[in-house]
């Protein structure tokens, strides 16, 4: 069965120069575990192909039941160069919330 992250986690994000940073945080160690084995840099990547050009960072961090993930190259030179509506990457989080998953 595919479930939306929103439905199971929530998420921040923000941005370092041209790095937009996210959290993924899971209500509980099932979750989380469950976030641990689906999320993964090859998915992300491919989910955000349209926004993000370098390589996609992922950091589990198993006291917080959160991922860290960095998406390189996803800010169009960052907010003091970018033309993009949301160049600090704040958008991101919502973005990755609408991203699919197998429970």
């Amino acid at each position: 069965m595919k479930r939306r992250l929103v439905d199971i986690a929530h998420a921040r994000s923000g941005d370092k120069g041209d790095r937009c940073d996210l959290g993924l945080f899971a209500p509980d160690a099932a979750t989380y575990a469950l976030l641990k084995r689906e999320v993964t840099p090859e998915r992300l990547a491919r989910h955000f192909a349209g926004m993000a050009s370098g390589p996609v960072e992922l950091y589990p961090l198993d006291n917080l039941l959160a991922l860290k993930i960095v998406l390189n190259g996803a800010l169009s030179g960052g907010a003091a160069r970018s033309l993009r509506s949301d160049n600090l990457g704040k958008c991101a989080a919502a973005a990755l919330l609408r991203m699919e998953i197998d429970t």
